[in-house]
């Protein structure tokens, strides 16, 4: 089997991440899997988890510095990272592993490191970390993938080989009609124009107060976990919405099936960002039409089957024409797009990329 060495940018969570869904997914291999330090003390101390059969989840000490110009001590923390990942190395006999880095920061001690070649999986733009990391990286390399186009224009000038790979997706799990209405929502008899996402500080949720008052005869319901934003009193304060927190992921589909539309809502520090959130993978796996808020001059990735509002007046005419929305073909549409988006498909790109040029 061959041997892979993750360096990842996510924690390894219950709900998998992207990093997770690709690299679980690499074909015939053993896997040792490497997330961010803990805010937990000594977190990194503790026996790796087998997770899976093939695949062992370390987590790596805490990072002493991010600034390159203290130099001892930045030495000092990126050696005590190798030793630490050689350690777990050599208990496995991982000798010169394909090394899979999800993160800027395994610029640091990757040429330390015994491998057989690099992958650099660009999900996100990283302002935390200095550039020249991710340059490093990107130019060490055999082969970038990028979530985004803005991602792979980024990437291009350090390497010549960047594939973009969009966000995926649970399509089986969502593609699913006449799921069991969850208890909460078994009373609400208002068709249910629904949000599914963390309530960031910086989530705008305007378009949301203006449509709930505007649309008084239809119920709003939020779910996900509240994490300070100014807005939520004003939102909860109308007589139609309802905000019922994180709910369990496997009982998310139950939501969604329930919901007449989606709602699709932006973040002010991301208005420039053109990743492609899983969520809307999600929805569009549902289904369900969708009403989504779109950042300036964004040019749109579905505009045959999203309904997408430039600013807060036509997100609220939106919701009431997809409130109306009839017939079949919008919905196997939005379908199809979820369907390309499996992470079964994402991974099997991954796969074939990868075997092709014999780093798998």
């Amino acid at each position: 089997m061959r041997q892979v060495l993750c360096i990842s940018g996510q924690r390894w969570t219950a709900v998998p991440n992207r990093t997770q869904q690709l690299v679980s997914r690499l074909e015939n291999t053993q896997i040792l899997f490497f997330e961010p330090p803990a805010k937990v003390p000594d977190e990194w101390r503790r026996p790796g988890r087998k997770v899976r059969q093939n695949l062992i989840v370390y987590t790596l000490p805490p990072e002493l510095t991010q600034n390159a110009a203290l130099r001892l001590l930045s030495r000092y923390s990126a050696g005590r990272t190798v030793n630490f990942i050689q350690d777990r190395m050599d208990r496995v006999r991982f000798s010169e592993p394909l090394l899979w880095c999800s993160t800027p920061a395994a610029a640091e001690f990757m040429d330390e490191l015994p491998h057989r070649g690099v992958v650099y999986d660009c999900y996100r733009d990283w302002p935390e970390y200095p550039e020249s990391w991710e340059s490093e990286l990107a130019v060490n390399a055999d082969v970038c993938f990028a979530a985004s186009p803005d991602l792979m224009r980024h990437l291009a000038p350090c390497n010549g080989n960047v594939t973009l790979l969009p966000n995926g997706c649970n399509y089986p799990m969502f593609a699913k009609d006449n799921l069991p209405r969850p208890g909460p929502l078994r009373r609400t008899q208002a068709p249910i124009l629904g949000y599914v996402g963390t309530l960031w500080r910086d989530l705008d949720l305007l378009p949301l107060i203006r449509a709930a008052d505007a649309i008084p005869n239809c119920a709003f319901v939020l779910i996900g976990s509240d994490m300070g934003n100014p807005l939520l009193p004003e939102l909860l304060s109308l007589p139609n919405v309802r905000w019922l927190g994180p709910v369990e992921p496997v009982d998310l589909p139950d939501y969604i099936c329930s919901f007449r539309a989606c709602l699709y809502l932006l973040r002010r520090s991301k208005f420039y960002d053109d990743v492609i959130h899983s969520r809307m993978f999600e929805y569009l796996s549902s289904g369900k039409p969708i009403v989504a808020m779109l950042q300036p001059d964004q040019v749109e990735h579905f505009p045959d089957v999203v309904y997408g509002a430039h600013d807060e007046g036509e997100f609220v005419k939106l919701c009431v024409r997809a409130l109306d929305e009839a017939g079949s073909w919008a919905k196997d549409r939005r379908r199809s797009y979820g369907k390309a988006a499996a992470w079964s498909g994402r991974a099997g790109v991954v796969n074939q990329i990868l075997g092709s040029i014999g780093l798998l």
